[in-house]
C-alpha cells in the first residue's frame, strides 16, 4: 500500500505503539488527503503481521453454539460461539432453511424493486400477516425494512420532523441517533434509564404544539440492561408524548409470548413504535416497525431509506414467516425457557469474579476497561477458544471497554463452562479480576 502521503515518523510510531492505538483515533481528518484512511490500513497491516488482528474472521458454517473461524493471517480457532445474537438458533432449524428454500425457488433470488414499486410479493405480506397475528393487536401493522439499522433511522426520519423534539436515552443505539440527526427535530438526551432527568425534560419541552418522541431500547446492547419502559410509557401519557421502543435484543425472547419487553412489563398496547430487527431471535436480516395502520402506511411511503432501497428478499422472508410460527408454538416457549436458564448459569458462573452487566438478560457484558487491551485480549479470547464481541470508546465511554456476550438457547452447560473459564483467565492475564 502506498504511504508517500504519510508522515513516515507517524507510521514509525503505530509499528512501534500498536497497542496504544484504538479504533477511535482513525475517525477524524480535516484535510483534504486521505492520512486517516491510509494510516488505518497500515494499522491492520501491522496487526496482521503481529497475527493478531481478530475481526473479520470468516466462519465457516452456521451461527451455532461452536464454529472455526478463519482469521486474516491465515490461522483457523474453533470457539464457543458467544458472539452472534442468533438467540433461538433458529437461523440453521431446518424448517426455516427449507421455507426459504421454497421462497427463492417461487419468487427468485431478489425482489429487484422499491417496495412501493414492485418490490413488494405475497411472501412479504404473508410476514406482515404473520407478525401481526404474533403480537395480537389488530389495530396494528407492519412496515418492513431491509436492515435493523434503516428502521429506526427511516421510523424517527418519517415521524418527526423539523420543529419536533426526539429525547433519547444516552445509552441509546447510533441508529436511533442518526435517525434523530436525520429528522431535522431537535435531539436532547436523558441519563441513562434516569426517569426522573426524563421527566424533567419532558416538563421543558412537551406543550401542545410540539410533537415529542421519547426513544428508548428494551435491553440495552452495550449495557445489557433493560429500559424502564413502564415508566417512560407513564411518563409520555403524562405529557402527551409519543414512544419508541427498539426491542432488537428482545422481541421473540422476553415476555411470556415472545413479545418482547413491553409484553413483559406490561405496555405492548401503549408504544406507539415498537422497533425490532430480524438479525437476532429472528436469524435473518431486515426489520420492521409495529405500529398503529395509519403511522405504518405513512412510514411506507416516508421513510426514505425504505422507499428508496429495495424491498427485503424472498428467501429470508419466507424462512423469517416460519421462524414466527415455531416462535409462537411449543418450541419457541421450550428455547425461550432454556435461553433464560442458560443466561443464569453463565451469570452464575462469573458473578463475583468480573465486574457483570445489571439484570438476567442474555446480553451479557464483562467490563474491562481500557480501550487499550482490546487487540491482546481479544486475540488471546479466540485462541483459547471463545469468540465474543468486544466494544470500546465511542459505542462506550472512554476507559469503559468491555466483553459482550450473546448467549442463545442452543448453547450448552459444558460450553458455557469453557467460556466461563477462558474469560476467567483473561481476567488474571488482563487485570480486570474483581479485587
Amino acid at each position: 500500500m502506498a504511504t508517500n502521503t504519510l508522515d513516515e515518523s507517524l507510521v514509525k510510531h503505530i509499528k512501534e505503539n500498536f497497542t496504544d492505538y484504538t479504533y477511535d483515533m482513525f475517525m477524524m481528518n480535516m484535510s483534504a488527503d486521505l492520512e486517516e484512511m491510509e494510516l488505518f490500513s497500515e494499522y491492520v497491516d501491522i496487526l496482521n503481521e503481529k497475527k493478531i488482528y481478530t475481526f473479520e474472521a470468516a466462519r465457516s458454517g452456521t451461527q451455532g453454539p461452536e464454529t472455526d473461524l478463519s482469521r486474516a493471517n491465515g490461522d483457523v480457532v474453533h470457539v464457543v460461539n458467544l458472539s452472534s445474537y442468533n438467540y433461538l438458533g433458529f437461523s440453521y432449524h431446518p424448517d426455516v432453511i427449507k421455507a426459504a428454500q421454497d421462497a427463492v425457488a417461487k419468487y427468485g433470488l431478489g425482489a429487484s424493486s422499491s417496495p412501493v414499486i414492485s418490490g413488494t410479493y405475497l411472501v412479504h405480506k404473508q410476514l406482515e400477516q404473520a407478525l401481526v397475528k404474533f403480537f395480537d393487536l389488530p389495530d396494528r401493522g407492519v412496515s418492513l425494512f431491509t436492515a435493523g439499522y434503516s428502521v429506526n433511522l427511516g421510523a424517527i426520519s418519517a415521524f418527526i420532523k423539523p420543529g419536533h423534539q426526539v429525547i433519547m436515552d444516552s445509552a441509546s443505539h447510533m441508529s436511533i441517533v442518526e435517525g434523530a440527526k436525520l429528522s431535522g427535530g431537535e435531539m436532547t438526551f436523558f441519563r441513562h434509564n434516569d426517569m426522573a432527568h426524563l421527566e424533567e425534560l419532558l416538563k421543558e419541552k412537551c406543550d401542545e404544539f410540539t410533537r415529542v418522541l421519547i426513544c428508548v431500547e428494551s435491553i440495552y446492547s452495550g449495557d445489557g440492561d433493560y429500559g424502564n419502559l413502564k415508566e417512560v410509557v407513564r411518563l409520555a401519557k403524562q405529557y402527551g408524548a409519543f414512544t419508541l421502543v427498539d426491542e432488537a435484543h428482545s422481541a421473540l425472547v422476553a415476555g411470556e409470548n415472545g413479545r418482547g419487553v413491553c409484553e413483559q412489563q406490561g405496555v405492548l398496547a401503549d408504544v406507539d413504535l415498537y422497533v425490532m430487527t430480524f438479525s437476532k431471535a429472528f436469524g435473518g436480516v431486515g426489520g420492521a416497525v409495529y405500529a398503529k395502520k395509519e403511522i405504518v402506511q405513512y412510514m411506507n411511503w416516508y421513510a426514505r431509506c425504505r422507499m428508496f432501497s429495495c424491498a427485503l428478499d424472498p428467501a429470508v422472508t419466507g424462512g423469517m414467516t416460519k421462524v414466527i410460527e415455531l416462535a409462537g408454538g411449543p418450541l419457541g416457549a421450550e428455547r425461550r425457557k432454556r435461553l433464560k436458564s442458560n443466561a443464569t448459569y453463565f451469570r452464575n458462573l462469573l458473578n463475583g469474579k468480573v465486574k457483570l452487566s445489571e439484570g438476567d438478560a442474555w446480553v451479557v457484558i464483562v467490563h474491562f476497561g481500557a480501550e487499550s487491551k482490546t487487540i491482546g485480549l481479544n486475540d488471546y479470547l479466540q485462541r483459547s477458544g471463545l469468540d465474543t464481541s468486544i466494544i470500546q470508546f465511542p459505542a462506550v465511554p472512554r476507559n469503559e471497554a468491555r466483553i459482550r456476550m450473546f448467549i442463545t438457547s442452543e448453547h450448552t452447560e459444558a460450553q458455557l463452562k469453557k467460556a466461563a473459564d477462558i474469560i476467567l483467565a483473561a481476567a488474571t492475564k488482563f487485570d480486570f479480576l474483581l479485587k
